[in-house]
């Protein structure tokens, strides 16, 4: 059985799905996956996985030439199942499976990404003709669609796609092993906030919750972790970063290759998304023991209970942000036991070897 992965970027596949590949690969499946090849290429490739590159542009492009590249590339692999992640790789990669006849097409919403968060008012425009559309692509026979929150489900649902078409898989799993807690660190409290740097993560209400706390006397460092996504609208300026370092306790330390000794050095994890499919940063910080304060939003409130192992808090409001960030910050008993219930609702519901799990089953569904 040949399974072809088709994705964007290669550091993606690397992050969020690599060891679902080796795994299917020790199931059995001849698996291959199609990318775009930058620095990330050769850790594909000493995983045991062929890797064809593909110039599938996250933003730009030509709709048309990617759609046929990928109904050539699926006519001379002849996949048995091909598995699309993200909604370019969904939207596009629905339609040419369907052209050329692929026989299981597995479709993961990893989220609904800009065009589902931005308020500019050509988006709110095509935002139903997109939902219409992909429903339509989705509920083809031998498809079936992974989401990552009940919230994707239901908008997909209520969009005409077949609830029996949907599969709900929380995230990519994280590893629990590699993702462990540590005694807080001594020192100033740290506020941790890792992500692409967008502001659909909330980084402008983050920098200014910080400037709201430091202005109140509040003692505290607030660390940006991550680098701005040039191919995506919603990027935070790099020129807007390096203003904000060093001031009102806020610093950008850029991407971090060790996440976990990131995560180590932090009090509290804070995401304020606007929207989420399931935040892996965040499973990430709560595998590490942290408390969470994020958003009452699609994928982050699948991770954080309110008042138990986090605070959920509104979109785009900086000041009550602020109020929550400052209530763990006073508090290190509450973090305490904030960060052990994180530690637990991850290897609950959140593992790496579960969702892997999950997967496979989906594969299996579609061959049998």
């Amino acid at each position: 059985m040949k399974l072809l992965f088709v994705v964007t970027e290669d550091w993606y596949f690397v992050s969020h799905r690599l060891p679902l590949a080796v795994a299917a690969r020790e199931a059995g499946f001849d698996v291959v996956v199609a990318t775009r090849v930058g620095e990330h290429g050769e850790t594909i490739r000493a995983a045991g996985i062929r890797l064809i590159p593909l110039g599938l542009s996250r933003r730009r492009g030509n709709p048309f030439q990617e759609i046929v590249t990928l109904v050539r590339l699926y006519r001379r692999e002849r996949p048995d199942i091909v598995h699309h992640v993200a909604l370019k790789a969904v939207l596009y990669g629905a339609l040419a499976a369907r052209v050329a006849g692929v026989p299981g097409r597995v479709n993961a919403v990893t989220g609904l990404g800009w065009l589902f968060t931005s308020a500019k008012g050509i988006t709110r425009i095509i935002r139903p003709a997109v939902r219409l559309t992909l429903a339509w692509l989705l509920k083809a026979r031998g498809s079936l669609t992974i989401v990552q929150n009940p919230d994707d489900r239901d908008l997909l649902i209520r969009s005409h796609l077949p609830e029996h078409r949907l599969r709900l898989i929380r995230g990519a799993g994280v590893d629990t092993a590699a993702f462990y807690p540590v005694p807080e660190p001594t020192g100033t409290v740290c506020i941790m906030l890792a992500a692409r740097m967008l502001w659909d993560k909330g980084v402008g209400e983050f920098v200014e919750a910080a400037r709201l706390l430091t202005q109140a006397g509040v003692h505290a460092r607030f660390i940006l972790v991550g680098d701005p996504d040039p191919g995506n609208p919603a990027s935070v300026p790099e020129a807007s970063l390096r203003a904000w370092h060093e001031k009102n306790g806020v610093e950008w330390w850029g991407r971090r290759d060790n996440m976990p000794a990131a995560f180590h050095s932090a009090h509290i994890a804070c995401l304020p998304s606007y929207r989420e499919g399931l935040p892996k940063s965040l499973l990430e910080a709560a595998a590490c023991g942290l408390p969470i304060v994020t958003t009452d939003a699609p994928g982050c409130r699948e991770i954080v209970r309110d008042g138990d192992n986090g605070f959920l808090v509104p979109v785009r409001d900086a000041q009550t942000l602020a109020v929550a960030l400052q209530g763990l910050i006073d508090n290190p008993v509450l973090r305490a036991e904030m960060g052990l219930r994180s530690r637990e609702i991850v290897l609950a519901q959140f593992s790496r070897e579960q969702i892997i799990a999950e997967t496979l089953a989906v594969y299996r569904e579609l061959t049998q």
